[in-house]
């Protein structure tokens, strides 16, 4: 290093701390681990970190990991929760381990991973992860978890076991009970959409049943939407093309509430969205309107039929151009991303036969007396990812930092010291003191 100048030492140290290179070489450690770490199940959250992530990955069936930022006020409330849970998931007979990430120090790791948020919770079945969007209070996580170690197809054999699957299913999953059908009917279909529903057939059943689940006939597939108090009967054609069509149709309520859940589950479906646009969901003219909405989401299945309140989500619904000022019910087609549609004489409705003017809704949609416009924010899928991601803020800070110290290298090469006048001492204080706010917002967007 005979020749190198200060300046560039200095990059090749901070190059090398950066990519935790530097670190492992003071350490003595080398980049492979070739030592497994040993877990046990004890009911306690494990603390992960880039050396022993994969490791515990591999070693569990099912793990729930918690990417969090020490200082994430949510994060905070959500640890005691975790603590809470974790000795109930261990005694499962599939058990189900919790463990945290520290992604605001590690991260590297968190890249790895796409987090982009805190807290963010990925659990990882045979070393698969998928985004866990459910509730985050003790008993209801453990209740939604059990149903990622559940069976596929549950079997039913009475009356009793029929409402104990339901009761134990909770709210959070819609459930397709197959009376009178054999359980290969459903097994290609369950595995494929495990991770959204609950799927069960029932063997032996009275009329007691099927007085209470409406339908007058077997075989017959029954959808619950438990949370919405909803049901739908299929009759068949039991081929799985026409079977997998009515489970995809029933993941969402007749009309669904706009909310961020829902528009997660929203992501993964591809029907267009007839949107309403009220002032304030839970007032009893809005509620006879989500009555009419289902009626009509019954009879146009290949659509989605959604609604939501000023007053509950006012930032998505001004992505739309309504506010309190519009004329309200406003109804719009939405294709879920960047584009919508009003339909020309029928932007909002009254609150008289609400029933037609939906239907003469629909007839412009379909006859194409459309206007098209763009949301005036992020897409669907954009509005939920609208926080700025912890990866560019890391990318951000690292080019900066190299701009500096190539700035200040080609000063040392160039020019002699100099001594700064108080103004630019005062700038560069000025300077600085942005760049921390700057770095605290960033931080207060991913909490």
């Amino acid at each position: 290093m005979r020749g190198m100048s200060k300046g560039r030492i200095w990059i090749l140290l901070c190059l090398l701390l950066l990519t935790g290179r530097g670190m492992m070489l003071l350490t003595g450690r080398g980049l492979s681990s070739e030592e497994e770490t040993k877990f046990k199940i004890d009911g306690k959250v494990i603390e992960l970190d880039e050396s022993n992530f994969d490791s515990a990955i591999s070693s569990f069936d099912y793990i729930l990991v918690d990417f969090y930022a020490p200082w994430c006020g949510h994060c905070k409330r959500l640890a005691p929760q975790l603590d809470e849970a974790a000795p109930i998931l261990a005694k499962l007979k599939e058990p189900i381990v919790i463990a945290k990430v520290d992604a605001d120090k590690y991260s590297r790791l968190a890249s790895k991973q796409e987090i982009d948020a805190f807290p963010t919770l990925k659990i990882f079945m045979h070393g698969i992860p998928t985004e866990y969007y459910g509730p985050r209070k003790a008993e209801l996580l453990v209740r939604y978890l059990k149903k990622f170690v559940a069976p596929d197809v549950s079997i039913l054999n009475s009356d009793a076991e029929v409402s104990d699957f339901v009761e134990n299913a909770g709210t959070f999953f819609p459930l397709f009970i197959g009376f009178g059908l054999d359980k290969s009917v459903m097994s290609n279909l369950a595995l494929k959409y495990k991770k959204k529903a609950w799927f069960a057939v029932a063997k032996d059943f009275s009329e007691d049943t099927m007085v209470l689940y409406d339908f007058d006939k077997v075989p017959a597939l029954v959808a619950l939407q438990p949370s919405y108090n909803e049901h739908n009967i299929f009759y068949g054609p039991f081929d799985e093309e026409f079977l997998e069509e009515f489970i995809k149709q029933n993941f969402l309520p007749l009309s669904v509430p706009i909310n961020q859940d829902t528009l997660n589950l929203l992501k993964d479906d591809k029907r267009k969205i007839v949107l309403a646009i009220v002032e304030d969901e839970t007032e009893e003219k809005s509620q006879k309107l989500v009555t009419t909405l289902k009626a009509a989401a019954s009879a146009n299945r290949e659509l989605v039929f959604c609604y939501v309140g000023i007053k509950q989500f006012a930032d998505f619904a001004d992505t739309f151009e309504a506010n309190k000022k519009s004329k309200l019910p406003k109804m719009v087609v939405w294709d879920g991303n960047e584009n919508y549609l009003t339909v020309i004489g029928s932007e909002s409705i009254d609150e008289e036969d609400q029933g037609s003017q939906i239907s003469r809704f629909l007839e412009g949609y379909r006859e194409g007396r459309t206007e098209q416009k763009k949301v005036a924010g992020p897409s669907i899928f954009g509005f939920i990812n609208s926080l700025i991601g912890i990866r560019s803020v890391y990318i951000i800070v690292f080019m900066v930092a190299m701009l500096m110290l190539l700035r200040t290298l080609g000063k040392d090469d160039e020019e002699p010291p100099r001594v700064g006048t108080s103004d630019q001492s005062e700038h560069a204080r000025s300077t600085v003191s942005r760049a921390e706010n700057d770095e605290y917002r960033s931080g207060e967007k991913e909490d």
